[in-house]
C-alpha cells in the first residue's frame, strides 16, 4: 500500500495555544524541509504575519515561502484559507476574498491542492466548556465551497476536504458531483480527543466514516487527522484500510512538547510497520490525476 504522507506545519492557532508552531517564513521553510526528509509528500501550512505573530492569508506571505520550499524539495503545497468570520476576520468575507490568495497561488502555478472544507461546525474545547468559555463557529456557507470546487475544475487543484462531522462527508460529495470537472476531493476525517466535535479517534469511528464514504464517494482518497489529538494509535488501521496520514502541530494536542518533525519521523515508522510505503510528491499528483 502506498501511503501519502502530509505534514501539517502549524494551523492557525498562534503560540499562545501551540508554543513550537513555525511562523516565521524561514521557521516554516525549515519545518517543511525537515517534514520532506522525514517522508513528508504534502507540506500544509497556514500563513503568519511575522509582525503580530496572527495568520494572515496573503499571497505575497505565501508564495515566497512555498517558493523556497519547492527550490530545495519536491512536494506538493497546500495553503489554507481565512475564516468567514473571526478574531482575525471580523468582517464577514465573500467567497472571492476568502479564496484571493489561493486563486493567486493557483495563476502562478505553485499549489497543487487547496482547503475547502464542505460544511460548519462549532470548535469547542472540552477545557473551555467546563471553565464557562465560548468557542466560535468555523463556517463555511454552500457558496464559498461551491467557490472554491470551481477554482480546482479550473485549475485542476486537488480539493482538501477537512470532515469535521459525517454531514460534512455527505454535504462534501454532493456539492462535488454539482461542480463539473472538480477533482475527486481528499477526505480527511478529523479526529479530536482535546475539541468537542466529530468522533473521537477510535478504530470504530474511522470505520463509520469509512462506510459512510462507501455509499457518498465510493474510491475516493482519504486520510486520518484531527485537530488537538494524538492521531498515533490509529495510524496502523488506516494504512491497513487503505488510507493515507496527516501529523504535525496544527493537529497535535495544545501544548505539544513534539516538533515537526519529530511528529513526521515517527508517523513514518508507524506506516512502514504497518506495511505502507510512503508516496513521493510525483505518486501523489499521479494518483491525484496530475
Amino acid at each position: 500500500m502506498t501511503v501519502w504522507l502530509e505534514a501539517a506545519l502549524n494551523g492557525p492557532w498562534s503560540r499562545e495555544r501551540q508554543p513550537r508552531i513555525p511562523v516565521t517564513a524561514d521557521e516554516i521553510v525549515a519545518d517543511a524541509l525537515a517534514a520532506a526528509a522525514e517522508g513528508a509528500s504534502v507540506i500544509h501550512f497556514h500563513a503568519y504575519d511575522e509582525r503580530t505573530g496572527r495568520q494572515r492569508d496573503a499571497y505575497e506571505i505565501y508564495a515566497p515561502i512555498i517558493e523556497r520550499i519547492r527550490a530545495a524539495a519536491d512536494v506538493v503545497c497546500c495553503p489554507t484559507i481565512p475564516f468567514a468570520g473571526s478574531g482575525d476576520a471580523a468582517a464577514p468575507l465573500s467567497p472571492a476574498e476568502r479564496f484571493a490568495a489561493v486563486e493567486r497561488l493557483l495563476d502562478a502555478g505553485l499549489i497543487e491542492w487547496s482547503v475547502v472544507d464542505p460544511g460548519s461546525v462549532g470548535i469547542a474545547l472540552a477545557a473551555d466548556v467546563a471553565a464557562g468559555r465560548e468557542g466560535f463557529v468555523y463556517v463555511n456557507p454552500e457558496s464559498h465551497v461551491r467557490y472554491g470546487l470551481a477554482l480546482a475544475a479550473a485549475h485542476r487543484m486537488t480539493p482538501s476536504y477537512a470532515i469535521y462531522e459525517p454531514g460534512f462527508l455527505r454535504l462534501g460529495a454532493a456539492l462535488h458531483r454539482a461542480v463539473p470537472g472538480a477533482p475527486q476531493p481528499v477526505y480527511r476525517f478529523m479526529f479530536s480527543e482535546q475539541f468537542l466535535f466529530g468522533l473521537p479517534p477510535r478504530e470504530w469511528a474511522l470505520e463509520t466514516y469509512l462506510r459512510l464514504l462507501r455509499d457518498e464517494a465510493p474510491g475516493a482518497p482519504w486520510m486520518v487527522a484531527g485537530l488537538g489529538v494524538e492521531i498515533a494509535p490509529l495510524i496502523g488501521a488506516a494504512v491497513r484500510a487503505g488510507g493515507h496520514v496527516r501529523v504535525g502541530l496544527e493537529d497535535a494536542p495544545l501544548g505539544a512538547d513534539t516538533g515537526n518533525r519529530a511528529l513526521v519521523a515517527r508517523a513514518a515508522r508507524l506506516v512502514g510497520e504497518a506495511g505502507g510505503v510512503l508516496a513521493d510528491a510525483a505518486q501523489v499528483r499521479a494518483a491525484c490525476g496530475r
